[in-house]
């Protein structure tokens, strides 16, 4: 783990300003090109470093000298490679929950030693994979724990000869949910980690690390997006609590590393970041003081907050027409790159901006509207009754704070081909852009659907 990483750069004029840049250069260099490409996707690369710059600094405010503070990146939030290799350089490492996940933190060049597996169904053979890599992993139940008895019964494999510290068990502390249902983790049913308040549990806890004494890790994580700051705390001092419980019951410090997880929510109404990363640190050293004496190294998994401001989805205006006295406006964005917010759209509401043909912002008096995707179903709407400038055909419609979950996660409704993305660089008024996925083709689109196996089925 590492106490912190490259500084970030001099800002580059505001976020929006470089947005504004960015749009009316996609459109100008053909990135959103009318039939051809009528959706794409944008991340601003300053606002990511001077993101993960500020986590650093946060954390490094309230920790003692010389603790370690490894901050990962929840690998779902955005899993492109090229995202995952910046946030390497900008000293973030990885958070996967899938094999998958972890293929991509490999093939980003992520390290080991700042990877960690969670995930509530690890196979034996993904757990067999974490441990001859020396991942850190954190055991989910006690069936998964059992597992992991048997394949350490030899002895210690791979990396775990040399003493790596990096196995645990997660935690769920019961504190309740958020204001999203789906993004509570902590609630008393919860599918995540045991139970702390079940009967037996804490209990069963305790033995369980005194009977393991490579178990050298807790960990938490009670939600994102609609989790209080509050709630988030009550989760880490419960698990730091546990902690020095487990230590005082087996006469030694076995735990070592506390994984206090993520879920810093997003502001979604403007671009104002709030709260911030020192906000939580601060409270966590008035809840949890301990938390930051440098007795315990510490793991976070922040993952849409990294992300969220720098991105944008840019799709053209198709159509504007009017149905029942409202006008709405048929983009090339729906569901298939915002499906949270077009399924749940009070729980995930985002912000549109209105651009001109040219990429420009485009201005006139504001008119109540409707922004519609492109999805073959009524309810494809990123925008209900939303005040805009009049959207016209040709214009374009952008999805602000959409960094993170919206295009790297796509909905295969309607077989819709993938946007590209591309991530870019403000300097002064000239914008530079940088690939990150290239659009999907039809072909590629055919292929991926069983296009090679046509006739597999006759």
């Amino acid at each position: 783990m590492e106490p912190a990483g490259p500084p970030a750069p001099a800002p580059s004029r505001t976020l929006a300003h470089r947005r504004d840049l960015a749009v009316r250069a996609a459109v100008a260099d053909g990135l959103i090109d009318g039939d051809r490409l009528p959706v794409a996707a944008l991340l601003d690369l300053t606002t990511i470093r001077e993101t993960a710059a500020a986590l650093h600094a946060a954390f490094a405010e309230v920790a003692a000298e010389g603790q370690r503070v490894l901050h990962t990146f929840a690998v779902k939030a955005g899993s492109l490679v090229p995202v995952l290799r910046l946030l390497d350089d900008c000293g973030i490492g990885a958070e996967v929950a899938s094999p998958g996940e972890l293929a991509l933190a490999r093939a980003a060049g992520v390290p080991a030693c700042r990877t960690v597996l969670d995930s509530p169904a690890k196979t034996t053979a993904e757990l067999r994979e974490a441990l001859d890599l020396g991942i850190a992993l954190n055991a989910d139940n006690p069936e998964e724990l059992a597992r992991l008895d048997d394949l350490l019964s030899g002895g210690p494999r791979g990396a775990r000869a040399a003493g790596e510290e990096a196995i645990g068990v997660r935690i769920n502390p019961q504190i309740g949910g958020g204001a999203i249902d789906a993004m509570s983790t902590a609630t008393a049913t919860s599918k995540f980690g045991i139970a702390l308040r079940d009967e037996g549990a804490r209990a069963w806890v305790v033995d369980a690390y005194r009977a393991r004494p490579w178990l050298t890790r807790l960990h938490c994580h009670v939600g994102s997006q609609g989790m209080p700051l509050a709630d988030m705390a009550a989760g880490v001092r419960a698990t730091y609590e546990l902690a020095e419980e487990i230590n005082a019951a087996v006469g030694r410090q076995q735990i070592t590393v506390l994984d206090i997880g993520g879920g810093l929510p997003v502001n979604f109404a403007t671009d104002e970041v709030t709260p911030g990363y020192a906000d939580y640190a601060r409270l966590l050293a008035a809840q949890v003081p301990g938390l930051f004496d440098g007795r315990y190294g510490l793991v976070t998994e922040f993952g849409r907050s990294l992300l969220a401001k720098a991105g944008v989805i840019v799709a053209r205006v198709e159509y504007a027409k009017s149905a029942g006295g409202r006008p709405i406006a048929v983009t090339h964005a729906g569901a298939q790159v915002a499906v949270r917010t077009v399924f749940a759209p009070d729980a995930w509401p985002i912000r549109v901006a209105a651009y001109d043909a040219k990429g420009l912002p485009k201005e006139g008096p504001e008119v109540t509207q409707d922004v519609a995707g492109p999805c073959c179903f009524a309810g494809d709407l990123v925008a209900k009754g939303r005040d805009l400038p009049l959207l016209a055909a040709g214009d374009h419609a952008a999805l602000l704070d959409t960094g993170a979950y919206y295009f790297s996660n796509p909905f295969g409704y309607n077989s819709l081909p993938r946007p590209g993305v591309h991530g870019f660089v403000a300097e002064g008024d000239a914008v530079r852009f940088r690939t990150v996925r290239e659009p999907q083709s039809l072909d590629d689109l055919v292929a991926e659907s069983g296009g090679p196996h046509r006739d597999a089925l006759l």
